[in-house]
Parts: structure tokens; sequence; C-alpha cells
């Protein structure tokens, strides 16, 4: 009788790039360890740092119960927006008509985000991330946390307690910036939400509709108009010099300077700052 040959043993798991373990090595010098709940905000240009890299890295050092998050706005997809009055520059009525009856709607499975780097689009079209509902300023995570933070966005929330950055903060969540400065901290837009009677407006974005009747597999976008705060970051830089440095991590990723501090005390900060300071 012939023995049954063994079964063959499962293929190891390939290990770490010597680039990802260096890297790896530099985020924990940095401040980042497992289990953490960690928004990130990079510009990796001028770095030499790729962005699948750098993404790899960081959801290795944060392990299997960590979660990262990062901005996937799509600031483009208003009729307000900076972004989007730069686009219709020059139009004349007609065009403006014209331009925005082709905007496409906002699709968080595929809407690539704008202006958010490198980093943000390799977390968004990562293997199992999650995306935040919201047509202008969606998140997206990868990780233990990523589906729940990214539920339940509000249309009426950009920033605030109904959005994955408020769940954030209200869990103790870290922040890293990575070659840029407090001039893009999304976290101080939070403690806007926070102020009494915090100034509101118009928003309108287009957004995707389901079809009904025989056309029900069809969706087509549709404007959309809604009231929130009036976010204004023009202040950020001089709130962030006002953080003390000891409530602040720096350090070196590759060839870039970081940041490491909770978001819990940056939006207090940042509150206590708007208090006292804007009118």
């Amino acid at each position: 009788m012939t023995a049954p040959s063994p079964e063959p043993s499962p293929a190891p798991s390939p290990s770490p790039s010597p680039g990802r373990l260096r890297l790896a090595v530099q985020l924990r010098l940095a401040g980042v360890r497992p289990g953490m709940r960690l928004m990130v905000h990079s510009s990796l240009g001028g770095t030499g740092l790729r962005a699948e890299l750098l993404r790899d890295a960081l959801t290795g050092v944060l392990g299997p119960r960590g979660t990262l998050v990062v901005p996937a706005f799509t600031p483009e997809n208003s009729k307000t927006s900076t972004a989007h009055l730069e686009r219709i520059r020059g139009l004349d009525e007609v065009g403006v008509r014209a331009f925005r009856e082709r905007m496409s709607a906002f699709d968080a499975a595929s809407t690539p985000s704008q202006g958010m780097g490198s980093l943000a689009e390799a977390v968004r079209t990562a293997p199992g991330a999650e995306r935040s509902a919201h047509p202008q300023t969606s998140f997206a995570a990868l990780g233990a946390d990523a589906e729940r933070l990214c539920a339940g966005h509000r249309l009426e929330s950009h920033l605030g307690e109904d959005s994955p950055l408020g769940k954030l903060c209200w869990e103790g969540g870290q922040v890293l910036m990575i070659n840029v400065g407090f001039s893009v901290c999304t976290a101080f837009h939070l403690a806007e939400y926070r102020i009494p009677k915090p100034p509101l407006r118009m928003y309108e974005c287009v957004v995707k509709v389901n079809l009904p009747g025989p056309q029900r597999h069809r969706q087509e976008g549709e404007w959309t108009a809604y009231e929130d705060v009036a976010l204004d970051d023009s202040d950020f830089a001089v709130i962030g010099d006002a953080f003390p440095d000891s409530r602040v991590r720096r350090g070196r990723v590759g060839g870039a300077s970081t940041m490491l501090f909770s978001l819990p005390e940056a939006v207090d900060h940042a509150l206590d700052w708007m208090t006292e300071n804007r009118r």
C-alpha cells in the first residue's frame, strides 16, 4: 500500500522589503505605535518616498488592531469652492452652465481624491479600503476600525462630530504630518464646529441618485444644496505656531520631516485659540 504523499507546506509570507523595514523603523522612531488610530497628512513630492511603500510601512507598524485614515477630499465637486471657481475662471455664463452639466457625480467607490496627494490615493485604492460617503470631504481608511469610522458621514457635517474626523477625536486618535505644516491641519476644522453658534453657509455639490422604475439600474448626478459650518483655514498656520511644541513629537521619515500629535489636544487648542481670536 502506497503511503499518502505529505501535504505541501504553506508558502511562507513574503518578507517585507528592506525599504519597508527601514521606513517602519523610522515611523516607530517618529512615534507611530501598534494599535493607533492614525490620520496622516502628507506631501511626498521631492521626498523620495513612494506612496505604496509608505502605506504598507504604516499599516505594518499599526498592526492588525490599528487603523490608517487619510483625507480623500473632492473639493472641485462644488459651486463655491476655490478649486471649482479656479476651474471655471474666464468662462461666460453659458460656458459655466455647460461645464457644470458635464461634472461627474461623486462616487465613493471610484471618484479620485483631489489635491490630497499620492498617499491618499494609495490608501483609497488599496484592497479592503473603506471610504466615507461625503461628496466633498470624504475620508479613506485601512485597518481594524476602517468600516466603522467611515460609516454614517452626514452631508451636513463636512468635518464635524458626524464625520470620521469627529469619531477619531472622540476615540483619542493621533495625527501624523509628513512634509506638511499646520496650514493644512484638518483637525483644526473640528474646532470650528465646537465654537458656540458657528457661522453657517450654503454648499452645493453633485451626488449620484438612483433612477426609479425601469431605469433603476442607471445612476445620474443631481445637484444638492445643504447648510453647514462655514469652514475657514486661513489662520491655521498661526494656530499651529501657537500649539505648544511640547505637545508635538518631531522626527524624520525618509527625506521628510514629521510631526505627530494628539488629535483631541490639537482640537482643544484650536478651539481655545478661535474663541479668543476669531470675531
